[in-house]
């Protein structure tokens, strides 16, 4: 079934059409994403979901001029995709990213930008980057497991790059958390994050990303989230309670070798 209409959220719609990822309005994850999505909407930023004929939402796409990228990204004159999702797999394969990503194109040529461009890299809750080559995007830069996508009109434009994120890694000695409101689950992480330091008497220092600069120029390549220790990225995307007790068990007890 084709679906039937492209939304476009605003701030004076997002109650009713939601942030996709979060649909409970009265979710505390829902309330800061709004808020940063208020700002952001200002500088640029374009939410779009995806229905079909029962108003059913299939998937969305986020979109910002790259200058207000929430990414370690470089790319002057460019649109960037921050995230892109189709959530059933009985809905995939089905050219529904394509009509999402067209969406982006569409509104960087009309503000006569030179292309398009987009992070991936493989896991559930970042797209890989098959979707776009086969809407013509190419690779033009990696670091790590992340890679750089683009598509460009403008042929003689220069191609976007990474920031290096390792380069700001050693100046979190201790250990830190840094997040951004960008994606709405990551309040929930925090709290089980913090309630497991605590726990374990851990001097955790949390800290919000309040900018697209200081997002850009964060320690890690996702760069809305952050825990590092001593100097070392352990996780770039929100994590469980389990996971980062894991985590712990592993840092204390490698200490606790280096220490013998």
């Amino acid at each position: 079934m084709i679906p039937k209409k492209i939304i476009t959220v605003t701030p004076e719609n997002v109650k009713q059409e939601t942030l996709f990822c979060v649909k409970d309005i009265t979710n505390p994850g829902f309330e800061n994403k709004r808020k940063w999505f208020e700002k952001r909407y200002k500088e640029g930023l374009q939410l779009k979901i995806l229905k079909n004929a029962d108003d059913k939402m299939i998937g969305f796409i986020e979109y910002v001029p790259a200058k207000y990228a929430w990414r370690p990204v470089d790319a002057d004159n460019y649109m960037f995709i921050h995230c892109m999702y189709v959530y059933s797999k009985k809905d995939r394969n089905k050219g529904y990213g394509t009509l999402l990503i067209n969406e982006a194109e569409r509104e960087a040529k009309s503000n006569n930008m030179d292309g398009v461009c987009v992070m991936t890299s493989t896991g559930v809750w970042i797209a890989n980057k098959s979707i776009f080559e086969n809407n013509g995007f190419i690779e033009v830069d990696r670091r790590g497991r992340f890679e750089l996508l683009s598509k460009k009109w403008n042929t003689t434009a220069s191609n976007p790059t990474l920031i290096d994120w390792t380069a700001e890694q050693e100046k979190y000695q201790g250990w830190h958390l840094l997040y951004a409101d960008q994606c709405p689950w990551q309040e929930k992480s925090v709290e089980a994050i913090l309630n497991v330091a605590m726990d374990h008497d851990i001097d955790l220092k949390v800290e919000k990303i309040k900018t697209a600069k200081e997002a850009k120029h964060a320690p890690s390549g996702y760069g809305v989230f952050n825990l590092l220790h001593n100097g070392k990225l352990l996780e770039d995307h929100y994590i469980s309670a389990t996971r980062f007790r894991n985590i712990l068990k592993k840092e204390l007890s490698t200490k606790e070798k280096i220490r013998m």
